[in-house]
């Protein structure tokens, strides 16, 4: 049997070993495209910071333009509504409550019936304090005869002084129970009139707390109210500010009227505003601040008592005022300051913040006048000095002032 030669089983092997050549091509065509992306990307990246791509590193802003205009000097509270008058209605008299004569919630005017208290023992009280008194009447008159017979029996001689002023004391006696009868019949009257309960005021009524059938008392003057009535048209708005407010107000009020404007609107669509006609006279020690008071004729019924509401009081005004957005305002350690945009760069430039009304500022700065482009948004992205590039229109009244180059 012939035997397999062993050099062709055994096949001499390379010195550089097996996939020694494949693993070096990958190397070098992975060193290749390595080369050709860092190549790319410096080429590129180089290309965007020249010329016109240069823009690309420039802060995305948003600008708004300065204005020059009289600004309001404001403060903010809120509010509460207070009735014009607000009257709790009791009994003066004792009985049972016969009927309301009234829908709880509507409109009563002055002198509405509102309630009736059973009449009857008030009539009959009525009727015995007038029998009395003319029985008393009656008797004065007789008095007041015998009086004047004793007097003219003593000129004649004909009966002692004693019988006279007898007679004198008794008429005087009458008169005075006669008085006496007179005030009980009065008060008899005016109870009589008690037994109906009528509105005091124009207003609006609550709800009824006690109801018909009820037996209600006066006495200790402890009854329960029958009702409240609430005087809505007017209406009133209480709220307070800072005692260092106190000066401002004070001088407001001797050159124009000191106006409240509240956050609600009428039927028109319009801002309700009232002139402040209370200023209280004292300065409450707890919180610091002073009490105000303004009337709003509230003839659409908007204003309910209770409900808040935010109220605004112009104490002054800034003539000729450098005004942008509040957001255009930074603070720093050492003040605040704005970012103008000029030549395509943000120029940081420190201001005065005169006013704050929540919505725009009232600044003073050198170098700034009405015109300039400032940034009111994205600044943390704005290095002073940096490039920046606006997005959209500037917001504000007039166009940008144009700046030499």
């Amino acid at each position: 049997m012939l035997q397999p030669d062993p050099k062709e089983m055994n096949p001499p092997v390379s010195p550089a070993g097996p996939g020694r050549y494949p693993r070096r091509r990958s190397l070098i065509v992975g060193g290749g495209l390595l080369v050709l992306v860092l190549g790319g990307y410096w080429y590129f990246n180089s290309r965007g910071e020249s010329g016109a791509d240069k823009r690309g590193n420039a802060a995305p802003v948003r600008v708004a333009v300065v204005e020059q205009r009289e600004m309001a000097v404001v403060e903010r509270s809120l509010g509460t509504v207070i009735a014009n008058t607000l009257v709790q209605l009791s009994a003066r008299v004792q009985g049972t409550l016969e009927s309301a004569n009234f829908k709880e919630g509507k409109f009563v005017k002055t002198g509405d019936l509102l309630f009736q208290i059973d009449p009857r023992p008030f009539q009959a009280a009525l009727a015995q304090a007038q029998a009395v008194y003319e029985r008393d009447q009656a008797q004065l008159k007789n008095a007041m005869r015998d009086k004047q017979r004793y007097a003219g029996l003593r000129a004649q001689g004909a009966i002692s002084a004693q019988l006279r002023d007898t007679s004198d004391t008794n008429a005087d006696v009458m008169a005075a129970t006669v008085a006496a009868d007179k005030a009980a019949l009065d008060m008899a009257r005016l109870n009589l009139g008690y037994t109906q309960i009528r509105s005091p005021v124009d207003g609006k009524t609550g709800p009824i707390l006690v109801q018909p059938g009820n037996m209600i008392s006066s006495s200790n003057g402890s009854t329960a109210p029958l009702v409240t009535i609430a005087e809505v048209r007017p209406i009133k708005i209480s709220f307070t500010l800072p005692q260092s407010e106190l000066g401002r107000i004070q001088a407001r009020q001797q050159t124009k009227p000191l106006l409240a404007i509240l956050d609600v609107r009428d039927n028109s669509g319009n801002l309700l505003s009232a002139p402040v006609d209370f200023v209280s006279n004292m300065v409450s020690n707890q919180s610091g601040s002073i009490e105000l008071r303004a009337t709003f004729a509230n003839r659409d019924l908007s204003l309910v008592p209770g409900q808040l509401v935010n109220v605004t009081v112009q104490l002054n005004d800034i003539p000729k005022a450098l005004v942008l957005p509040r957001d255009a305002v930074n603070d720093s350690p050492s003040g605040s300051f704005i970012f103008e945009v000029k030549n395509g760069k943000a120029i940081q430039t420190p201001v005065q913040v005169l006013n704050d009304d929540g919505t725009n500022v009232a600044i003073s700065g050198t170098g700034v006048a009405p015109g300039d482009v400032v940034v009111m948004e994205g600044q943390l992205r704005v290095t002073p000095g940096g490039p920046v590039r606006v997005l959209g229109k500037p917001q504000g009244g007039s166009s940008p002032r144009k700046r030499r180059p």
